[in-house]
């Protein structure tokens, strides 16, 4: 039954740089066989049902790719989705991550997140799933990024905002008609409206 277990398990081991033990349970495969690859180091628990496979090429996001696996209804936002989509020069010691109001808070693992509650249609609309290392990863927009700068202001910072929306329009990152229209989406038009001018 062990050789079974392991002629499922060594494919996936191969295919994903992060499993999770769920995956494990769509391939009828318990549990019990990770001791062996976690004693050998094939590979290491990063938290709770979640572990990174030894061996991988990952990419410079692969701690995004992490955070999805970990919590897959999550979005990435804020700072990191600036990292990723390239309008920061800023670089976050923790994984910036949406989820919804009444949701559970995720357990403590690596990396470390930083969570933001985001409310129905914000946390719905403005995002994108992007594949990272094989793993499925919701970020937003650029635009909806931008907006989302503007509304956690407090948070980051206006210059960070403010920056975001200058590289992003600069790039044509986002049309004036995307911006506008998360800047509703994040009741934000009237706040975000001097900057957008401005850029005219």
């Amino acid at each position: 039954m062990a050789d079974t277990h392991d002629s499922r398990l060594q494919p996936l081991l191969r295919r994903q740089a992060v499993i999770r033990t769920r995956d494990l349970a769509r391939l009828g495969v318990p549990r019990a066989a990770l001791e062996a690859p976690l004693a050998d180091g094939t590979i290491s628990r990063l938290s709770h049902g979640v572990y990174a496979v030894t061996g991988h090429d990952v990419s410079e996001h692969h701690s995004l790719a992490q955070v999805a696996v970990r919590v897959p209804r999550g979005v990435v936002c804020l700072l990191s989705a600036l990292v990723f989509h390239e309008l920061t020069t800023q670089t976050p010691h923790e994984v910036w991550l949406a989820i919804d109001r009444k949701a559970r808070s995720p357990a403590e693992g690596y990396p470390p997140l930083r969570v933001v509650r985001f409310g129905g249609e914000s946390l719905l609309v403005g995002t994108a799933v992007h594949t990272i290392d094989g793993v499925p990863v919701r970020i937003t927009t650029p635009a909806k990024t931008v907006a989302d700068c503007f509304k956690y202001r407090n948070k980051i910072g206006i210059g960070i905002a403010v920056e975001a929306l200058r590289d992003g329009w600069t790039r044509r990152r986002f049309s004036m008609d995307e911006i506008w229209a998360m800047a509703r989406v994040c009741r934000m038009e009237k706040t975000i409206r001097p900057y957008v001018e401005s850029l005219a």
